[in-house]
């Protein structure tokens, strides 16, 4: 069996069985979970090796890009602000960023940009991953750019532009990019391995990221007598959205996704590296009343705010429901649903996001549990893991 390192408690045993069967079986190559209940760690553990070679073990400081969980930590340096009075969510972005009012967008609030209803979910086309990498041109351009649809009225996930905007926004209240206030303000303070743009200092620590060997699920040919319908405007809004967003520019993955050029990047939406005690830190503040290993975040008041529910409903870049709250998506209320993480007991106050390939990050703040999970073999469809270890968590309770 895989040696597993770190902390279990002994109640959650079946937990770390499943790492370490998934290891052997080579189904992980490394990966590491978290688990705090009521402001304890009850789980810690990782396991496994940094690359397919298994050359180099998973340790405890391992970290690996954990794209759009980086989302997570974004929204807790913004709602920072909010909580310290320099940040008001009702306020017109252009309050704090002025040339933000071009095209129409006078009227975009801050709720807007951090709920994915902002009607900016990507560039307009033509737009490369090299666009990207130039931040102030980008976020420039998203600045000058007219919203998609009525800001508010819908939601549609933005993928690679909501680290753009709300970096851009954080830099403007602040006076510091959001790559620096998250080191001081976040990380640096409850020893969490969150790292947005690693310095080359910290190369030694990265695991390699594997692409999921699955291939995406191809659409079944329309029957030759059905007539070609109208697209409907979530469609329409899908496939502008993918033509304008950098991550389907970037060539091979395995390549650039472990270079040092993608490392070094402080993309505010998809280039953290973390582990999941490093995500599970941070999170454990949403789901203790602002305070993770005696260090105070935010207020209660503040984590509130994330359950005002933004947009419901069918999400034009999934094509699935998800309930957006401010900064995060929020669980279905009743029943579960087909949405991104489709394992997701409902609940009134749980919020959480993940990133391409299986890292999530979750806090129920009713329970006062949060989750945390990292790896570097990326999932796609059936073979994704993380709903797996959901499941046992929960079973386990």
């Amino acid at each position: 069996m895989a040696g597993i390192k770190g902390l279990c408690n002994p109640r959650f045993q079946r937990v770390q069985e499943m790492l370490s069967e998934y290891i052997d079986a080579g189904k992980e190559v490394g990966a590491s979970l978290y688990l705090n209940i009521d402001g304890e760690d009850v789980i810690d553990m990782w396991g496994g090796w940094r690359e397919r070679e298994r050359e180099t073990a998973w340790t405890e400081h391992t970290i690996v890009n954990v794209f759009s969980g980086s989302k997570n930590v974004t929204s807790v340096a913004l709602l920072m602000l909010v909580d310290r009075g320099q940040l008001d969510l009702e306020a017109p972005v252009a309050k704090y960023w002025p040339e933000f009012a071009q095209n129409g967008k006078e009227n975009v609030l801050v709720r807007h940009l951090m709920s994915h209803t902002a009607g900016l979910p990507a560039w307009e086309p033509p737009f490369s991953f090299d666009d990207a990498v130039d931040a102030e041109r980008s976020t420039a351009r998203l600045a000058a750019q007219a919203p998609w649809w009525k800001p508010g009225t819908r939601g549609s996930y933005h993928a690679s532009t909501f680290g753009h905007l709300n970096a851009e926004l954080v830099r403007r209240v602040s006076g510091r990019s959001l790559r620096e206030f998250i080191a001081s303000e976040i990380a640096e303070p409850m020893d969490a391995d969150f790292y947005l743009g690693v310095s080359d200092k910290d190369f030694d620590k990265v695991a390699t990221i594997y692409p999921a060997d699955e291939p995406p699920p191809t659409a079944a040919a329309p029957a030759a007598s059905a007539a070609p319908s109208e697209p409907t405007e979530e469609e329409i809004i899908s496939k502008r959205t993918r033509l304008g967003s950098f991550s389907g520019t970037l060539g091979d993955p395995l390549t650039v996704f472990n270079s040092p050029e993608w490392r070094r990047t402080d993309f505010a939406g998809s280039s953290g590296h973390a582990n999941a005690r490093g995500l599970g830190r941070i999170m454990t503040a949403l789901s203790n009343d602002g305070v993770s290993h005696g260090v105070k975040l935010l207020s209660p008041a503040t984590i509130d705010l994330i359950f005002r529910e933004q947009a419901s409903g069918i999400d034009a870049y999934y094509m699935k429901p998800i309930r957006w709250g401010i900064g995060y998506a929020l669980a279905p209320l009743e029943t579960k649903d087909k949405g991104p993480l489709p394992f997701i007991l409902p609940s009134k106050r749980t919020c959480y996001w993940y990133g391409t390939g299986g890292a999530m990050a979750i806090a129920e703040v009713e329970r006062r549990i949060t989750i945390g999970y990292v790896m570097n073999q990326c999932q796609a469809g059936r073979n994704s893991l993380n709903g797996a270890y959901y499941k046992a968590i929960y079973d386990c309770l």
